[in-house]
């Protein structure tokens, strides 16, 4: 996918912000779990995490609490580089493989899912819930997808330091629904969810 000039900009500076933020805040994905209301959450069923890399916020203490609210834990799957992702089932023993994006994920042995809560990785966020990924368009083909069969809620989990004023926006980005950070938590959208 390619992207606009302010983006790539901002995703070179963004990338070294969060590989700082990384080093000083290492017990940010527990700080984050502390923040976040899951009384508030809406009912879901299949709660996807992802495989931190790249300074990312490691979203395990997160989707843990989510998931001892009684939903079945999901990992992305990359099969090709223009298509939207898929899910599949994932345990904390469960070998895992590199996807097509080379990113560690459950085997085709593990049952296939969809997703209702989303916990997903970025580089940046502003206050209207857009985000800056990586530049691939992998979660906005995905969200674009899921959002097409039903309600979906997306939590983008990052730094606070990782908050800009205004993402640069394409007609085909996602928004976010929330924002999780170690400082807080951040209810942006409340419709469609």
């Amino acid at each position: 996918m390619t992207s606009n000039p302010d983006k790539t900009e901002l995703r070179a500076r963004m990338r070294a912000r969060r590989r700082d933020l990384a080093r000083l805040y290492p017990s940010a994905g527990e700080q984050a779990a502390k923040r976040l209301p899951v009384d508030q959450a809406p009912p879901f069923t299949v709660i996807a995490g992802y495989h931190a890399l790249g300074g990312e916020i490691g979203p395990w203490p997160v989707v843990r609490k989510l998931a001892r609210q009684g939903g079945r834990i999901a990992l992305p799957v990359a099969l090709r580089p223009d298509a939207p992702l898929i899910f599949r089932a994932w345990k904390p023993d469960q070998a895992l493989e590199p996807d097509a994006a080379g990113i560690p994920s459950p085997t085709d042995a593990a049952e296939t899912l969809v997703p209702d809560m989303l916990v997903i990785p970025l580089l940046a966020f502003d206050d209207e819930g857009y985000r800056l990924g990586q530049g691939g368009g992998y979660y906005d083909r995905t969200l674009a997808a899921l959002r097409s069969l039903g309600p979906v809620f997306v939590i983008g989990l990052a730094y606070a330091g990782q908050r800009v004023a205004a993402v640069p926006r394409d007609p085909h980005d996602q928004p976010l629904d929330a924002i999780l950070t170690e400082t807080g938590y951040h209810r942006i959208r409340t419709k469609d969810v």
